[in-house]
């Protein structure tokens, strides 16, 4: 899917998107790139380089790994006007709240909420300073429709980050820096690919039934079908343009019509 965008609108911007490899966040990095801004992402294993990109190998679920890549993007870039946090995901096994030990919930809070809470405080600072920045924190909508079955840990951490973001933009909007969150529903990229194979491996049955059993646990996508990993980033694109300059300390959904509430 091609995502049509204006190819001065980021002009002379800096932006750091983390997790910028694959699926959404390889999709916000060359949403950002064609829109003008310089681009630094980070990553443990560096894939498919995009041209024009810079790149840092750092594994962002340590306290070393962010400090490693803050350090690298503000000597590159002289600073980071926008922050796109789309690092995340999850690795815990299926069967419920017993399969969770101590070890898989610190990895859940590392990625889902530690990576992006490290780099916020060692990158925010410099928007301060200057008056300005953007920070657009990618949540979920398992923050309020959490799958019992092989996401609790990662809904909790994703929850906290929903807060987090909503907290801190209490602080930050009158200092000239704006914050909001993006929800996506269910995003049709190969991490998904790779959630449904361990469902299927920890169940039984084929793809096509773990597809469905979280399909059923979500209560379906009116829609059809879940959203493509550009369209999401164009979401992040806008909120971080000046002309979304009013919009500030809200979450927006992108998930289709799934969650049923307001």
């Amino acid at each position: 899917m091609t995502i049509v965008s204006n190819a001065t609108e980021f002009a002379g911007k800096r932006v750091l998107v983390s997790g910028g490899t694959k699926g959404l966040g390889r999709a916000t990095v060359e949403r950002f790139l064609a829109g003008g801004a310089r681009v630094i992402t980070a990553a443990r294993t560096i894939r498919d380089p995009i041209e024009s990109v810079d790149y840092v190998q750092a594994d962002l679920t340590t306290a070393e790994g962010g400090a490693a890549f803050a350090k690298a993007a503000l000597k590159r870039l002289g600073g980071i006007d926008i922050l796109a946090h789309v690092v995340g995901g999850s690795s815990s096994p299926a069967g419920g709240f017993a399969a969770l030990t101590d070890e898989h919930w610190l990895a859940e809070l590392n990625l889902n909420l530690l990576a992006t809470v490290r780099l916020d405080r060692l990158l925010i600072p410099q928007m301060i300073e200057r008056g300005q920045g953007v920070v657009v924190h990618v949540t979920s909508i398992q923050s309020v429709l959490p799958l019992p079955e092989s996401t609790t840990g990662y809904a909790a951490a994703k929850a906290a980050l929903r807060t987090y973001s909503k907290s801190i933009s209490k602080e930050l909007g009158p200092k000239g820096v704006r914050v909001n969150a993006v929800s996506p529903g269910w995003i049709m990229t190969e991490a998904v690919d790779d959630f449904l194979e361990m469902l299927r491996a920890a169940n039984g049955g084929t793809i096509e039934d773990a597809r469905q059993s979280v399909l059923d646990a979500l209560g379906g996508i009116p829609i059809g079908r879940g959203a493509e990993p550009e369209e999401v980033a164009d979401l992040i694109a806008y909120l971080a343009a000046d002309r979304a300059a009013a919009i500030h300390g809200t979450e927006f959904v992108i998930d289709g019509g799934t969650v049923r509430t307001v």
